[in-house]
């Protein structure tokens, strides 16, 4: 019994592994219960039973991309010191640590986010999308607040005001890394947060980025 559970479980992995696979290169839309079992060598059915739904397993990938996004990204960022030290690691982080998989899944992320067909994404998964995202933002809005509270940024810095603006800055780095494919994106992007960081540092700042 526990043999048959453990191999279910291995199937089930392989699924979500499989549906991982096809989001990051064509996008979470492209995922469907008969391009995995394609992909596998299985049944429709042998999915379907593992799974539910389509909209389960779109879900279940997005809590997959999600543990593997903070493992890459936020986790390793814990040991650096609370404020700016920390959130110049996550943003450095999230550009070279976390591009191939996290952030190529992450534009496919942000454009069903805010798909205007309400057809296009059922309301679970729509759900589910924003509030993935929402919950990110506020992570990093306690970061810029920690550093503000710290005396690393200007005490009148408007927390959610810089997140949406470092969004942006990646926003334009996927276009340039994964569209443009141009290979200064990296020293670009860095850049651009640097100049923005510059506005919002406190001017007794002493702690290095």
């Amino acid at each position: 019994m526990a043999r048959r559970r453990d191999k279910s479980e291995q199937t089930l992995a392989a699924i979500v592994a499989a549906g991982m696979d096809i989001a990051v290169h064509k996008g979470l839309q492209s995922v469907t219960l008969n391009a995995i079992a394609q992909k596998l060598d299985i049944s429709k059915s042998g999915v379907f039973v593992r799974v539910g739904s389509l909209e389960a397993l779109q879900i279940l990938i997005l809590d997959e991309y999600e543990r593997i996004f903070a493992l890459t990204v936020f986790m390793p960022t814990l040991s650096e010191p609370a404020g700016l030290p920390r959130l110049n690691a996550i943003v450095h982080r999230w550009v070279h640590h976390g591009n191939e998989l996290t952030a190529l899944i992450a534009s496919h992320y942000a454009v069903n986010t805010f798909d205007d067909d309400p057809d296009a994404h059922p309301d679970a998964l729509r759900t589910r999308l924003v509030n993935g995202m929402m919950a990110w933002r506020q992570t990093l809005e306690r970061t810029v607040q920690q550093a503000i509270e710290r005396g690393h940024l200007r005490a009148d810095s408007d927390p959610e005001q810089m997140v949406f603006e470092v969004f942006s800055l990646l926003s334009g780095f996927l276009y340039d890394a994964h569209v443009k494919r141009d290979p200064k994106c990296f020293e670009r992007v860095m850049a651009a947060y640097g100049r923005l960081l510059s506005t919002y540092r406190a001017f007794d700042l002493n702690t290095k980025g």
